[in-house]
């Protein structure tokens, strides 16, 4: 007698339900659904969880087919790619042992330990064995071992750093990928094939410390990146090389802003006259913007006692990232944060409820021990000043506060030019307060977002130590994302300072505190700046505003005195005397973007005027120097 197969039953994401065979695979379910689905399918969920087209189905189960169009396609072919370099890599130097190759944005990177840095050369046998391998259409199979099993296999394999992983990772079981000879520890999922990676590329290479330890073994690190279609790729290798020639390190130095230099110390910025000129506007826009919107300014000490790191839950929570110093005997730590100082202002007296909300702003300059590694010109510094403000409240004001913040970093993205996004960010594994204290936070936070209307997401595990946070990551002209506005909402720190207010009833009360940066870090967001403009800043923000040139040394005494009324107007005007061919000193004035040159020759000195020339080219009809001026201004009205 025949034995009956049994059957489950597969709930799909539109809620019908299709029989399946007991043991089938997803690819199976896909086929069921149709034959179709089946071809493009890459991956899928079985009762929530991601897995393979492989995953064997025992039992009743929701399913959900992921293909190209799906909102995860494009991860998974992205981390499959990043094993088919690692294939390729050993295949063609199998001596290289292999690190960890993750997924990032836009694309993937994959560390290995080889004896010397990878060349251009290199890149393209590896990019060409990569496309050898995509046509083999070689399998892709998930196995499951035992932890003891998998040691075993990668100590015989020769990969230590695998061995390490596993060793930590601590579990019963692991599991591991095959395609050809090439094995790889990973939880997955991945695409059947190899055939499903057809469009990649390989973009860079650098150092990196393994497992971002510098005191561990520099690794050779490959970026890539990979698509569906080849014209998404070479849009992607577009913006790559247009980053390239916006490279605020490169612009900065030809637009003289700023440095870096190694005989001062790495993450240290030197800032130049120009680069001076730009963060003092800036500054000075944020001074007035605060004024406007009811804050106090307020500074700081750059050291404090060790004491007060300690009861504030720096010193045990955050000092591997600070710099601490011994005065006569004294600890010091020198200032991550400018909290602290605001604290103690507002606790130095007695406060009523009437009194409240204290906002106090500092553009403080802190400094925090980031690993050389991963510093990066302006972006990532060790000593960087923050438009910082602490803003003391009760928990009914709470909310308005927090939508006027939200409001005031609308206001600002808006007038740069920046579209934004949000995410709300929970408690992190090491923190500190009450279970109690953060839920009151994360739900001000949540209240606040969900009545602008805004959309948000979640990123679970990821706020600060003493509070949970909304970030919002502005994107550049090259729909790049930056991490600079921030606002935390903080019930802990008030509560370890003992501060308070006097409310309506007569008693006290404690208020919550919310920390909050606009611009963020002033360093990075002028990097952000830099690259966004491609260091053409609005005439707002030009730290030169229009520069005057002669066409020949008989006008340079009329020039000088254009030049002065310029400066008398408050124009932030340059002069060029020089004895060169007036071509060359425009090509020279375009190259430092200056918004405006100036052109003086015969004709402008008898009219008693100049003729404007703006830096994309344009040439304006010859206006006298007072129109010049209006001008300017009104461009720098514009703010755009």
């Amino acid at each position: 007698m025949k034995e009956t197969m049994s059957e489950v039953n597969i709930t799909l994401k539109d809620g019908n339900i299709i029989k399946l065979e007991a043991g089938k695979t997803l690819y199976d379910a896909a086929y069921a659904i149709g034959p179709g689905l089946a071809k493009v399918a890459l991956a899928g969920y079985v009762d929530g969880e991601m897995v393979d087209l492989g995953h064997k189905i025992e039992a009743d189960a929701e399913v959900n087919i992921i293909t190209n169009r799906s909102d995860e396609a494009i991860d998974i072919i992205r981390h499959s790619t990043a094993h088919l370099m690692a294939q390729a890599v050993k295949e063609l130097y199998p001596k290289t042992k292999i690190a960890i190759g993750p997924t990032i944005e836009n694309g993937f990177y994959y560390d290995f330990d080889v004896d010397a840095p990878f060349t251009p050369e290199d890149f393209t046998k590896i990019e060409k064995r990569m496309k050898e391998l995509y046509k083999k259409k070689v399998p892709i199979a998930r196995e499951v071992l035992t932890s003891d099993e998998a040691i075993k296999l990668f100590k015989d394999l020769g990969e230590t750093y695998k061995v390490e992983l596993i060793e930590d990772l601590a579990e019963e079981t692991v599991s591991i990928y095959r395609q050809g000879d090439f094995i790889d520890l990973c939880r997955g999922p991945h695409v059947p094939t190899t055939g499903s990676l057809k469009v990649f590329k390989l973009v860079s290479n650098a150092g990196a410390y393994w497992r971002g330890d510098e005191n561990k073994k520099m690794l050779q690190r490959i970026y890539g990146t990979a698509f569906f279609k080849r014209s998404e790729l070479d849009e992607h290798l577009h913006k790559l090389e247009e980053a390239k020639k916006r490279d605020h390190r490169k612009l900065g130095r030809e637009l003289e802003l700023f440095s870096i230099n190694e005989e001062v110390g790495a993450g240290l910025v030197i800032w130049h006259p120009k680069g001076a000129m730009l963060r003092h506007l800036l500054e000075d826009f944020e001074k007035k913007e605060h004024l406007k919107r009811g804050y106090d300014l307020v500074i700081g000490p750059q050291l404090l006692k060790v004491d007060m790191w300690k009861k504030s839950g720096h010193f045990d929570n955050y000092k591997e990232n600070m710099y601490f110093t011994k005065i006569e005997e004294q600890e010091y730590g020198v200032k991550p944060m400018n909290c602290l100082s605001h604290m103690l202002i507002y606790k130095s007296k007695i406060r009523s409820y009437r009194d409240l909300p204290k906002r106090y702003f500092e553009l403080g300059t802190v400094h925090r021990h980031e690993r050389t590694g991963v510093l990066h010109g302006l972006m990532r510094v060790r000593g960087f000043t923050q438009d910082d403000a602490h803003i003391l409240c009760t928990p009914d004001q709470l909310l308005d506060e927090i939508n006027s913040i939200i409001e005031f970093v609308s206001d600002v993205m808006e007038m740069f030019g920046f579209e934004y996004e949000m995410e709300l960010s929970t408690r992190p594994e090491k923190s500190i307060g009450s279970d109690e204290d953060w839920e009151r936070a994360t739900e001000a936070l949540k209240q606040a977002l969900e009545s602008t209307g805004r959309e948000y997401e979640m990123n679970e595990g990821d706020g600060a130590f003493y509070g949970p946070k909304i970030d919002i990551k502005l994107k550049d002209v090259l729909d790049r994302k930056w991490q600079c506005a921030t606002i935390q909402c903080d019930f802990t720190l008030p509560e370890r300072f003992d501060l308070t207010y006097v409310g309506a009833d007569g008693e006290k009360h404690r208020p919550v505190m919310l920390h909050r940066v606009i611009l963020g870090s002033i360093e990075r967001f002028i990097g952000v700046l830099i690259e966004h403009f491609a260091g053409a800043f609005p005439a707002w923000l030009a730290p030169t505003q229009a520069i005057v040139l002669t066409v020949s040394e008989k006008y340079d005494e009329y020039a000088k005195k254009v030049y002065q009324e310029l400066k008398s107007a408050g124009i932030r005007a340059e002069i060029d005397l020089r004895n060169e061919k007036l071509g060359y000193k425009i090509r020279e004035a375009q190259l430092m973007k200056v918004p405006y040159m100036l052109v003086i020759g015969e004709k402008e000195k008898d009219a008693g005027g100049v003729s404007p020339r703006k830096r994309s080219g344009e040439e304006l009809k010859l206006k006298s120097v007072e129109e010049t001026i209006n001008l300017i201004n009104e461009d720098v009205k514009q703010r755009r």
